[in-house]
């Protein structure tokens, strides 16, 4: 559908100019009537030659939304909403100065469904790949209660510490994963190129090799004949992980077990519970119904194994069990949060004990993650030894044995 940009005059006598997505000139002008404004001056964009792709395709090129534009995002429409300006004005104003394409499609659309009637949580909830449940759910209360500029800066303050949790750990994971990959990379080249010249030399000799010597020459033998198999299983298992993973059953279990993966998984697992903690939080302020809440929270996880918990956490609420007793039955949280919940139960304030409990996760992850790469080391330093090991024992003692079979000679 082509994209049109306008100029209008409003009832204040101000000129406005946008751009608005529509099947020609004439609903144009009926969009910006619908506003009260009148139509001054209507182009058609010139839109770039583009090759039409299969659905799987143009969404595998598509740039995905940020964290850090979403928080943007909300940043200016928090700005924009406090100082007054009307919603589709504020949409358009931004959308005009976006530069990243997949967001400012998204605020054209959102845009032209506003002219159009629509609210702005119904818009929101049509494009589940950018707004997740969680945000289309506060944006919805921010609009009956007539407070979206305090929806969008809690919003903002939510995404910019779950970005920052997240930049935390993958800064954190960055080192070892990097000596992992040298580490492979230096397996796959002396299994190609070196040990098969070592090879060459002790078949010449003649010489009685160890175990630990056949050993890395069988091994070598596989890398050198079936590399392109190796290679294509390798390319393939990806593609194997990510189909495996459209069952329900198996992703739970692939979640079950990232939260069981030594030294890094308990970090993974404090960070979800930190989640949960702050959007519940989030959802109650708002004055989010308790059930709906844990429904829009364990969407939000992004977890299917903690998911299920959580929503088995909001069945029993249903059939009339403490939110402090289903927390405890859930096994997901620490005693200390557990106590919290309890307080939060007793005296009516779950909200404000719910910010603790994330603080105190939070506070867990920030330790982990500085404490990890003391932890990773060690058993960095363990592989590294014993593949040097393996290999000064498979190398060096048959030239060894070379060496003194030609000193005997002598």
């Amino acid at each position: 559908m082509p994209v049109f940009r306008y100029k209008a005059k409003n009832s204040s006598g101000k000129y406005v100019t946008g751009t608005i997505e529509a099947g020609s000139q004439y609903d144009v002008i009926d969009e910006i009537s619908k506003t009260g404004m009148i139509p001054i001056e209507i182009k058609e964009e010139k839109q770039a030659v583009s090759i039409k792709m299969p659905a799987g395709m143009s969404k595998f090129f598509k740039k995905k939304v940020k964290t850090e534009q979403l928080v943007m995002f909300c940043r200016q429409m928090f700005s924009l909403s406090k100082a007054g300006v009307p919603m589709i004005r504020a949409i358009t104003g931004l959308s005009d100065s976006m530069e990243h394409p997949a967001l400012k499609e998204s605020l054209v659309k959102l845009n032209k469904d506003l002219i159009g009637g629509k609210s702005l949580a119904l818009s929101m909830s049509e494009q589940p790949e950018i707004y997740n449940s969680l945000f289309v759910a506060m944006i919805n209360v921010g609009e009956n209660t007539g407070k979206l500029d305090d929806v969008f800066s809690q919003l903002a303050s939510y995404f910019e510490l779950d970005l920052q949790t997240k930049k935390s750990i993958t800064a954190a994971m960055r080192y070892p994963i990097m000596v992992m990959l040298f580490i492979v990379a230096a397996v796959v080249i002396l299994n190609i190129f070196v040990i098969p010249v070592f090879t060459d030399m002790f078949s010449k000799f003649g010489v009685d090799l160890p175990i630990t010597t056949r050993i890395l020459i069988a091994t070598s033998n596989i890398f050198v004949n079936y590399w392109p198999y190796m290679l294509a299983v390798v390319v393939a298992v990806p593609f194997i992980i990510k189909n495996a993973m459209k069952k329900e059953s198996v992703k739970v279990k692939w979640d079950q077990y990232k939260l069981k993966i030594p030294v890094i998984g308990n970090i993974l697992n404090m960070a979800l519970l930190g989640r949960f903690c702050r959007s519940f939080s989030l959802m109650l302020q708002s004055g989010v119904p308790l059930n709906t809440a844990l429904r829009l929270v364990a969407d939000a996880l992004d977890n299917k194994y903690l998911e299920k918990k959580v929503l088995n956490m909001q069945k029993q609420i249903e059939q009339g069990v403490s939110l402090s007793q289903t927390a405890v039955q859930s096994q997901m949280f620490s005693p200390l949060v557990l106590q919290m919940f309890a307080v939060g139960d007793e005296t009516g304030r779950v909200d404000e004990l719910l910010i603790e409990g994330a603080d105190y996760y939070e506070r867990e992850v920030d330790y982990g993650v500085k404490s990890l790469t003391a932890k990773i080391e060690p058993l960095l330093l363990v592989v590294v030894s014993l593949i040097v090991g393996l290999l000064a024992l498979g190398i060096f003692s048959p030239m060894w044995d070379m060496y003194g079979a030609m000193q005997g000679k002598q």
